[in-house]
């Protein structure tokens, strides 16, 4: 299919990089692992505090309390115009935290939002009758949403889940700009002293 052929063509030409050319694809590849377990701590952490935020954001959009229902409805419409990158920069200045910190609260809120929206399709997705006939067992409402509602929810919404993880995993070069050590940090400072751009940012982009 057409994951394994791009992870397949990504790996020769990796592999055939490095073995033809070891100055400088061969360096590259030695400077840049530091980085990439930064990359992927950040999404992981940033993704496990994004998963609990879209929850709560789709319940409140979905909840019948107009208070809750307006104020998860401000936060996405807010947090949806405003880009990644400001609201890195805003969290960073505005909080005063360690870079890190600052990266995984940004982009925990940012895509938070746009998880609210996922889970609040997922839910309307499940039909109504589902609702009625566990109310009609005697179900409560958490009883109704944990044990009926969110277990068939569940299969509409992770194929958006994944994609939201893939864009989050990617916009996790943004935080470079605060000094992260993430890949696309790590590449700059390699760049900075051999000033290879297109080989740098190539091994990075096949990575």
């Amino acid at each position: 299919n057409a994951w394994t052929l791009a992870f397949c063509v990504a790996v020769v030409a990796l592999v055939t990089l490095c073995a033809t050319q070891p100055e400088p694809y061969l360096e590259i590849v030695k400077f840049l692992p530091d980085g990439l377990i930064i990359t992927f701590e950040v999404t992981v952490l940033s993704l496990l505090c994004t998963l609990p935020i879209g929850l709560l954001t789709g319940l409140g959009r979905l909840s019948r309390n107009p208070v809750i229902n307006l104020i998860a409805s401000t936060y996405v419409e807010i947090i949806r115009g405003v880009p990644l990158l400001v609201q890195l920069f805003y969290i960073y200045y505005a909080l005063q935290v360690p870079p890190m910190v600052s990266a995984v609260i940004a982009i925990s809120f940012c895509y938070g939002a746009y998880m609210g929206e996922v889970f609040r399709a997922g839910i309307l997705s499940v039909p109504k009758g589902q609702t009625e006939a566990a109310r009609s067992l005697g179900f409560n409402n958490f009883q109704t949403m944990t044990l009926v509602i969110l277990p068939q929810a569940m299969r509409t919404i992770l194929p958006p889940i994944g994609n939201e993880c893939i864009a989050m995993l990617k916009d996790t070069s943004l935080v470079s700009i605060m000094a992260v050590p993430d890949i696309m940090q790590r590449a700059r400072s390699f760049v900075g002293t051999t000033y290879l751009y297109f080989e740098t940012y190539t091994m990075v982009a096949i990575i």
